[in-house]
């Protein structure tokens, strides 16, 4: 008998889905490597190009991209801060609390769980 044996969709939709998910939050450390709006890009394009093929891929999409558009706000007022040398202190518990949040959101995405960001400003619903 001639039988057509393909693997479960599920798993590797699943697998896949979860990849790009991670991928929506990770992409934001590429902003260690391009200045400016690096934080920004890499999760705009991953949502951007995925956020059709599945709710997961679109909710963390947008969890990424309201929380690195925050952070680049709070970056421009610590910036308009460092007149008043405080500002140079916000930004470096920033860019900590970024590269910190990201990895958090990143190993929650792996297990299948949408991170919430603290200080998000919900900018895209």
């Amino acid at each position: 008998m001639d039988q057509q044996t393909s693997p479960p969709p599920l798993a590797s939709t699943s697998s896949s889905v979860r990849t790009w998910c991670v991928l929506a939050h990770a992409t934001a450390l590429i902003g260690f490597l391009v200045p400016l709006a690096g934080h920004i890009v890499g999760p705009l394009i991953i949502w951007l190009a995925k956020r059709h093929d599945s709710p997961e891929i679109d909710g963390h999409g947008k969890e990424s991209m309201n929380f690195q558009l925050s952070m680049l706000i709070y970056n421009l007022i610590a910036g308009l801060l460092c007149l008043v040398l405080i500002g140079f202190f916000l930004l470096a518990i920033l860019h900590i609390l970024n590269v910190i949040l990201v990895i958090v959101a990143s190993i929650q995405a792996s297990e299948g769980k949408l991170y919430r960001y603290p200080l998000a400003i919900r900018l895209i619903d």
